[in-house]
């Protein structure tokens, strides 16, 4: 009995990895993801570059040495943000007409300063073609930076005057809640855009993983091959050899979308790319932010709580939808069967992602501990603190306690069902499987 076990595990598997699509669909998520990662390479191969110096060319027609300070701010600017934006800033005495006629037909951007009553000064941007939106972003910023300089310089203060004026003004954060960090606001906040970035794939597998499940079995009964396997090996055998096989196949899949993420950092390495240029650069932020947030110190025990939660849930989602497949006759009834599932999966997804909405809430709490929505549900309470490992725990030992009782009676159900070709009352004889014995 094992050999057959064994075997129809790997003929399930077999039959979802050998095939066609599962390859077509993985080359096109390994481009995909890889050009992804070295999407700045892509674009130079093609005749783009997003290092290309921009040229700029300044004309002063003020008295303030307007360029001068420009050429400061954006360089300031462009440090302190973090841009890395190129460019040449050159000064010209020759007049607009001339210097509008050169940039014609060129990326090339004239800035004209001039004398201005109201403001001091005034600033004028020409290009032929339409400026980078980042870079027309630092030239505004340093245009508007200048004025403020300008305006400061012809104040008639003195230096000690005018340093205590530009100088940063110290921030002092305080909560008067005595729970409430800093460290943890601005935790919260970069968790509002990482979390459901992490969790998604989590959740297009689940998806994927209950399709498959029921797209299989459902074929086995209309090809009548499912009378075939039962007359060898128990409907028990068949059951297991199907969650093992479908679980087997999503867990490497997923293992798969790591690997090419992997091998697209690789790639960019190789390509002599800094690995802090481009998608890479703004994932290097958040994990910066997240750091100072003390944040990664608490992956030690999260990761595995939450590797053990999102096992534990593949396991119950193919439980289940094993179970409501082995009761249809064709997928169109186990894509009605199937909604109430992947509605649950939704919530769960959503209430995820709001799960900042509700701090102090008891009733979020409570719903960390639901089977089918505590994968998503609890690793994103237990980051933002409003959960303890403890409750962590509670929700794997439900969960393992959930699975325990879908197998005793899901059981039943399978052994009545999988050879059941009725369309009727569907549901009455589900509650009627269940009580056999």
């Amino acid at each position: 009995m094992k050999n057959k076990f064994w075997f129809l595990v790997k003929h399930s598997f077999m039959k979802k990895a050998g095939s066609k699509w599962f390859k077509i669909i993985n080359i096109i998520l390994l481009i995909a993801i890889v050009g992804l990662l070295n999407i700045d390479s892509i674009i130079k191969f093609f005749g783009g570059d997003f290092n290309e110096s921009s040229n700029i060319i300044v004309i002063d027609n003020t008295n303030y040495n307007s360029n001068n300070i420009f050429s400061m701010n954006m360089d300031i600017l462009n440090k302190k943000l973090e841009l890395d934006l190129k460019y040449e800033i050159e000064t010209t005495t020759d007049s607009y007409e001339n210097i509008i006629e050169t940039i014609k037909d060129t990326d090339k951007i004239l800035i004209v300063f001039s004398n201005d009553n109201n403001t001091y000064v005034s600033a004028k941007v020409v290009s032929d073609k339409y400026i980078d939106t980042t870079l027309y972003q630092l030239i505004y910023q340093s245009l508007y930076s200048t004025k403020e300089v300008v305006a400061l310089n012809s104040s008639n203060l003195t230096p000690l005057e005018l340093t205590k004026l530009t100088t940063p003004i110290n921030i002092d954060r305080v909560f008067l809640s005595g729970d409430k960090t800093s460290e943890a606001e601005t935790m919260e906040m970069v968790m509002g855009t990482v979390f459901p970035t992490v969790i998604m794939p989590f959740f297009i597998l689940v998806v994927f993983l209950v399709q498959m499940i029921g797209a299989e079995i459902n074929e086995e009964k209309q090809t009548r091959s499912m009378e075939v396997i039962i007359s060898n090996v128990s409907p028990k055998t068949h059951f297991f050899s199907k969650m093992l096989a479908s679980n087997c196949f999503v867990l490497m899949q997923g293992l798969l979308l790591i690997g090419y993420a992997l091998l697209g950092l690789l790639i960019k390495h190789l390509l002599g790319t800094p690995i802090s240029s481009g998608l890479t650069k703004e994932l290097a932020n958040i994990w910066n932010s997240l750091t100072s947030s003390g944040f990664v110190d608490k992956l030690v025990y999260i990761i595995p709580f939450t590797i053990i939660l999102m096992v534990l849930s593949f396991i119950t989602y193919s439980l289940i939808a094993g179970i409501l497949a082995s009761m249809t006759v064709s997928m169109e009834d186990y894509q009605q069967i199937q909604t109430p599932i992947m509605v649950v999966l939704l919530i769960g997804y959503y209430l995820s992602i709001m799960a900042g909405m509700f701090e102090g809430s008891i009733l979020i709490r409570i719903l960390s501990y639901v089977p089918f929505i505590s994968c998503l549900l609890s690793p994103a309470l237990l980051v933002m603190g409003e959960i303890g490992i403890i409750d962590v725990i509670i929700s794997i030992v439900i969960l393992i306690v959930f699975n325990g009782i879908l197998i005793k009676y899901g059981l039943r159900i399978y052994k009545i069902g999988i050879l059941n070709y009725s369309t009727d009352k569907m549901w009455k004889r589900i509650f009627k499987a269940v009580k056999v014995k």
